[in-house]
């Protein structure tokens, strides 16, 4: 397939359908937007002295791999929070978690598999950027739901065993986006357990990993290393989400030594390095684990608030990790899309459609009933933009 010719039947984006579906639409209340996921807490503390501090190291050539020191710190971060040892020379910076879980598909998918055109195993919903890595490979993008039905995480194990023969690479984002489940261990024991039986990799995207009620998410990673197959995943995680810092533009992907040295490989030809004044604060970010506690614990409230305006609405989720709200529409008012215009033309509320999110299957569009709602606004504002959008969608309920 030509290249220009692989990206012609991706959808357009969500945020700007999201901006045609609302052209023309005033909205009904004070303005509040909760489609993004970008965190609207406080900066640590200590960003603009450390950023202060390196200023002049913009006049340099920032290493691609990361700063020894960078890479000392995020290997540090994975054996406080996972109980691994994982060496700097396995782990690469990237600018935001996006950017690898793009770059490893082309660094890791082969032409083929077992001779046959290689499949990418997708969660559906899930993060745009997985399908668009399958399209520049040439690879078949297989959407494998994520619904209540399989406690809204894919059933991979239950996939045909030819088509896992050809899979190359599964896809799995846990916390997940946009339901907030999260992979215990026993699931990801079977699907490490899965990979290694058909020969696969596993892209674990842990980037809400360190957002969740009572009990850290487990990483996939650390299933692996455990089990004595490192070389099965790869991890990817940010400072985005953990320390509110999206517009830092800075991550890390971790995994075995061969699957990590041929993404740095690719980063040092094509790969932007993060500059040395954002390594820097980086450096401190992922050596301070306070700022990320007092974080959570913002969520947390969050979490109650939601439970407690939402816990009697038939389908309410509640999310384990990650802050999105995944609520299902009323069959009154119709689907995500028609939600997503009453809200914001009745009550000023702006939220995602769900089927932005997701793609159509035989079996439907597994998101098109559903809205996404970013809790990312204190919790005051939450709190009252919450009870809005109740009383607008739920009529009281």
């Amino acid at each position: 397939m030509a290249q220009s010719e692989r990206f012609s039947n991706l959808p357009e984006y969500a945020f700007p359908r999201l901006r045609n579906l609302l052209s023309g639409l005033e909205p009904g209340g004070d303005p509040v937007v909760m489609t993004i996921g970008e965190p609207r807490h406080a900066l640590p503390d200590f960003v603009a002295p450390v950023m202060a501090q390196s200023i002049a190291e913009f006049g340099k050539y920032p290493p691609n791999e990361g700063a020894p020191e960078l890479l000392q710190a995020i290997s540090d971060w994975i054996g406080r929070r996972h109980a691994i040892a994982v060496p700097p020379a396995q782990i690469s910076t990237l600018n935001g978690s996006r950017e690898g879980l793009f770059n490893a598909a082309l660094a890791l998918c082969p032409q083929d598999k077992n001779g046959a055109r290689p499949a990418i195993l997708v969660p559906n919903p899930f993060y745009q950027v997985y399908a668009v890595a399958a399209a520049a490979v040439d690879a078949d993008a297989v959407f494998v739901p994520a619904t209540a039905a399989t406690g809204h995480l894919p059933d991979f194990a239950g996939l045909a065993p030819e088509l896992l023969d050809r899979t190359a690479i599964a896809y799995l984002c846990s916390p997940a986006n946009p339901q907030g489940a999260v992979a215990d261990v026993d699931y990801l024991e079977h699907l490490i357990e899965l990979a290694e039986r058909h020969d696969f990799l596993i892209f674990s995207d842990e980037c809400y990993s360190e957002i969740y009620r009572d009990t850290p998410p487990p990483s996939a990673l650390a299933v692996a290393s455990r089990m004595g197959l490192i070389d099965r995943v790869v991890m990817f995680n940010s400072l985005s989400k953990r320390s509110n810092l999206p517009g830092l533009r800075s991550g890390f992907a971790a995994g075995g030594a061969e699957n990590i040295r041929r993404i740095r490989l690719l980063r040092s030809y094509s790969g932007a390095p993060l500059p040395l004044p954002v390594q820097r604060v980086s450096t401190r970010a992922w050596s301070d684990d306070s700022h990320a506690e007092d974080n959570r614990r913002l969520y947390l409230a969050k979490y109650a608030i939601a439970d407690r305006i939402f816990g009697n609405i038939e389908g309410y989720f509640a999310p384990q990790g990650g802050f999105f709200l995944w609520l299902p529409v009323p069959p009154a008012v119709g689907d995500g899309e028609a939600a997503a215009k009453k809200l914001w033309s009745e009550a000023g509320i702006q939220v995602l459609p769900g089927g932005y999110l997701a793609r159509d299957t035989e079996a439907g569009n597994p998101g098109k009933n559903f809205i996404r709602v970013a809790l990312v606004d204190d919790a005051q504002k939450t709190e009252a933009a919450l009870n809005r959008l109740k009383n607008c969608l739920y009529q009281g309920g």
